[in-house]
């Protein structure tokens, strides 16, 4: 089987005040990518990404679309440099930056439809209700097996929302029902429960309301057949069916990022080498953790995208 290159992208938490402006300032195709997505929102979401303030890029109807913005500017540099990617993947809202890198939805449209799922994620449950906390240190299955024990005792919404590395699961619901299963998880031997400073239980059943906003949402999108396989955070498997993109965004919203597996997979398709496109490198750690054998690099800026051409010989 032949070497292949997967690019990744980055979800939620990898923000940053600051982040893009390098890549707008030294690129032309960047600057294209920032000024089609500040027309498309009616707003400046470049100034938001270059100036923040934090607590504004925190709000998740502005974290989408501003971590979406930066990676897609990130992938256009790398396709002007003759980058291209065999296949794609990414984590939670990642999954949309890696559907614009195969070209099934222009960046645009991405950052219209990931405004309104952060918005529609973020009004989902009432402030405070919800809750998310990392798990470390504990083997995921063990992991789900406590959840599920919590929910059933407690009778709320508690479970795996994002199988990271065979170390870190994210665990999400009802905030009480989320801080049992905590207490549970360590005495199950969990190293650390870290709560997460999030607005939303994202990836569990809490979000199931969200799906009847964003469904005609994503409906009203002209998507068109990746040109590469996209690795599905609901199945851990590739894709390239365009009548299946909405189905399967739909249903990410409630089920978990199953990112261990998507690792795997893309590796038994081929990918030797990982490109994390976007701002941060929290992807490229988890990685690591998962498949020592995988070659990691990373393009947030202009220094990152030179080490990693210089690495990859183009």
């Amino acid at each position: 089987m032949s070497k292949k290159l997967a690019f990744i992208f980055p979800g939620q938490g990898s923000q940053a005040a600051g982040m893009g402006q390098a890549l707008h300032d030294a690129f032309p195709e960047a600057r294209a990518v920032f000024e089609a997505c500040d027309a498309a929102l009616g707003e400046k979401l470049s100034t938001l990404c270059f100036e923040g303030p934090e607590e504004a890029l925190r709000l998740t109807a502005n974290t989408q679309p501003s971590i979406l913005a930066v990676s897609a500017a990130a992938t256009a540099v790398l396709a002007a440099r003759g980058v291209r990617p065999d296949l794609v993947a990414g984590h939670s809202l990642g999954e949309y930056s890696a559907l614009v890198a195969a070209g099934a939805l222009p960046a645009a449209d991405a950052v219209r439809a990931v405004r309104a799922r952060g918005a529609l994620m973020q009004d989902a449950v009432p402030a405070g209700q919800g809750a998310m906390s990392a798990v470390v240190g504990l083997d995921p299955e063990r992991v789900r097996q406590v959840c599920q024990a919590v929910a059933a005792a407690v009778g709320q919404v508690v479970s795996p929302a994002n199988y990271n590395d065979p170390n870190q699961t994210v665990i999400a619901g009802e905030a009480s029902a989320v801080a049992r299963a905590g207490e549970e998880l360590k005495k199950a031997g969990a190293r650390r429960v870290m709560p997460l400073p999030v607005s939303a239980p994202f990836h569990s059943a809490l979000m199931e309301p969200v799906k009847a906003g964003l469904e005609p949402v994503l409906r009203g999108i002209a998507w068109t057949q990746p040109s590469v396989p996209v690795v599905t955070n609901v199945e851990a498997k590739a894709n390239r069916d365009v009548s299946r993109i909405v189905p399967l965004l739909v249903a990410q919203v409630s089920a978990p990022v199953r990112w261990i597996e998507c690792v795997h997979e893309m590796a038994r398709l081929g990918a030797t080498r990982m490109i994390e496109v976007g701002p941060g490198n929290v992807l490229s750690g988890l990685v690591k953790r998962i498949d020592k054998a995988i070659e990691v690099h990373h393009v947030g800026d202009p220094a990152s995208l030179e080490k990693t051409l210089a690495a990859l010989g183009a």
